[in-house]
């Protein structure tokens, strides 16, 4: 199981530090959630922060960004730019999917597609021979530390179906990744249903203990 810490629970006000913290403790990639306060009503941050970030982190860790945008397919080479190795973008915010996730790839990083917990799976199937990682949130996109809707389990296996036949014909194989109430409680279920990469927030970036001892938790639980 691949583990993304959300950097959005992370203390944005000692943002460097607390992403040297996670990747001390042995994680080689961070999730970027990237919100334009249009597609959804938060706003975050965007490439100046990223590019800052990995003029600190340096070359090494993987910089996995969630574009939660409007505007993905004009503004992904910013991202890109600004140290970003991932796009997800959304099927429900890109006009032209099939052309902007080959954009990505063409770009140089690899590219998702991200379904909100009411989109269905379709959107993502139409494209997955082009793609490197299908994105499923289990919560409605906008803010952190939402209730996992477990609704999301049919989408899920379903995906994992779609994506063993594509492999098993000699296709590309797709990671299925997971945001949203990820936690030691219900990690081992996630992979049980197919999911191969979880974005963990809260359950990695609070106040109760160190990243080390929160990942230590969570790692537990999937032994």
């Amino acid at each position: 199981m691949i583990i993304a810490p959300s950097v959005l629970t992370a203390d944005l006000a000692d943002l460097g530090n607390a992403c040297s913290e996670a990747i001390d403790a042995g994680l080689d990639r961070l999730h970027l959630d990237v919100m334009d306060g249009n597609f959804v009503p938060n706003l975050t941050f965007g490439p100046p922060v990223i590019a800052k970030l990995r003029k600190v982190l340096g070359d090494g860790p993987i910089f996995d960004a969630h574009l939660m945008v409007e505007n993905a397919e004009e503004s992904f080479q910013q991202y890109i730019d600004a140290g970003c190795n991932h796009l997800s973008v959304h099927a429900e915010a890109v006009k032209h999917l099939h052309r902007c996730v080959t954009a990505i790839r063409e770009a140089g990083a690899t590219a998702g597609v991200v379904l909100n917990p009411g989109t269905p799976v379709d959107a993502a199937l139409e494209v997955l021979s082009e793609i490197d990682l299908v994105l499923v949130m289990s919560v409605n996109p906008g803010f952190g530390g939402q209730s996992f809707i477990p609704t999301v389990e049919s989408k899920i296996r379903r995906l994992k179906e779609a994506i063993d036949t594509q492999v098993a014909a000699g296709g590309r194989p797709v990671q299925i990744q997971v945001d949203g109430g990820v936690k030691a409680h219900n990690i081992a279920m996630l992979r049980d249903w197919g999911v191969s990469n979880c974005v963990v927030g809260s359950g990695i970036f609070n106040d109760k203990a160190s990243v080390a001892d929160n990942l230590a938790v969570i790692r537990q639980a999937l032994e």
